[in-house]
């Protein structure tokens, strides 16, 4: 059954993680999409290892490039910019992730392109934005944290911040962000017929996630400090450590909830004193003391049955092989390139008529060379010309 997205076709640009994971899960979806690659400077996540026995993929290019075809230009090179104009004529969504300005020297930025597909919607995914004393700065995840507010009140008041183990700006704002923008801009499109330009930052979107802290400093003033409020340490919603050296995590906000919590560690003299007792570091040691008394093993069978927002920190195996991860569907065996299948993270969205389907893996680049020139006219004896004359390095 066709995905959601059928019909929409991407011609994708970009490499390393934000836009290749913001493309694959518009693949995912159903979408068409042609990564474009240099031949020559190959992507990070193409040679970084772990690489899937018996093949030559990386593991992450074999994750990213899932449902894409691929092909490899020299940009550098004119012939190359007369290329992307044929496939402009059937691509209707461009997005790329170069520093601004790079797409403009090749002759495809917006301002350049617009005018002759005015339906495109043209994407640009960076770290600080096409406008801005920072446009042109380098950065990775990490920067963007610092530079958002996030981190200011992240971490413990003694340790200060700590680095996050999963992209939080490159995916949960950059990908996320840009998926959301196109998708947005494809409906504009239906009512209007008209495309636009899109500028995703990552910190923008990093920024965006402060939320309610940002809302409260700028209407009332307030400064979030760490360990300062009731999701950041500031109350008794934390993690704690157990006999055996793994954590619980404890999330009962709600007076029916952390009073479960209380009767279940043999503690119902807390409840009176509410999730944040003003006394709260005492509190807080007194219950760190008594879940180091029991094992997590231990704690997990007395929550089992008790609604109090307590739930194990398991390991990444653990999660993925857990009963909840088999009934939602977490992973899947997708195909490899030589009919062998590889199993990875699945698309988390649930459509009830239009299912998530999975194509192949990713693809070595430049995989689609041939079939996608012969697709735009092209003959047999100028690909190999292309090929001869470096026009695909």
């Amino acid at each position: 059954m066709p995905g959601p997205l059928e019909g929409l076709k991407i011609l994708d640009f970009t490499t390393l993680l934000p836009g290749p994971y913001a493309t694959m899960t518009l693949a995912d979806l159903g979408a068409d999409v042609l990564s474009v690659v240099s031949g020559s400077r190959p992507d990070l996540a193409a040679i970084t290892p772990p690489f899937i026995t018996g093949t030559d993929l990386s593991v992450a290019s074999a994750y990213l490039g899932r449902g894409k075809m691929s092909i490899t230009l020299n940009l550098k090179d004119s012939r190359a910019i007369q290329i992307i104009n044929r496939l402009l004529g059937e691509y209707d969504i461009l997005i790329e992730q170069f520093r601004p300005g790079v797409m403009s020297k090749f002759g495809l930025g917006f301002s350049q392109i617009g005018e002759k597909y005015p339906s495109l919607i043209y994407c640009s995914l960076t770290g600080y934005g096409q406008t801005g004393p920072l446009k042109d700065r380098a950065g990775h995840d990490i920067n963007y944290l610092s530079l958002s507010g996030l981190m200011s009140y992240a971490g413990r008041k003694e340790g200060g911040p700590v680095p996050m183990p999963m992209q939080i700006a490159d995916v949960a704002s950059g990908s996320n962000s840009a998926i959301i923008a196109i998708l947005a801009a494809v409906i504009h499109r239906q009512k209007t017929g008209k495309g636009q330009h899109l500028d995703i930052s990552m910190t923008d979107g990093v920024f965006a996630f402060n939320a309610l802290a940002a809302a409260a400093c700028l209407a009332a003033g307030e400064i979030p400090e760490r360990e300062g409020f009731i999701l950041n340490g500031g109350s008794l919603y934390d993690f704690y450590k157990t006999a055996d050296n793994q954590y619980l995590g404890f999330g009962g906000m709600e007076p029916q909830f952390f009073a479960a919590f209380c009767q279940a560690i043999g503690r119902p003299d807390l409840i009176a004193g509410g999730f944040m007792p003003p006394d709260l570091s005492r509190v807080k040691e007194e219950i760190r003391t008594v879940i180091r008394g029991k094992t997590k093993a231990e704690w997990e069978r007395i929550f089992d049955k008790v609604e109090a927002c307590v739930e194990p920190v398991i390991s990444l195996p653990e999660a993925m092989n857990s009963a909840l991860a088999r009934e939602r569907g977490w992973t899947v065996e997708v195909t490899l390139p030589d009919g062998g299948t590889v199993r990875q993270p699945t698309c988390p969205f649930k459509f009830s008529a239009t299912p998530v389907a999975y194509g192949n893996t990713g693809v070595k680049a430049g995989t689609h060379n041939r079939k996608v020139f012969l697709d735009l006219g092209y003959g047999e004896e100028e690909i190999d010309e292309f090929q001869r004359t470096g026009l695909l390095s």
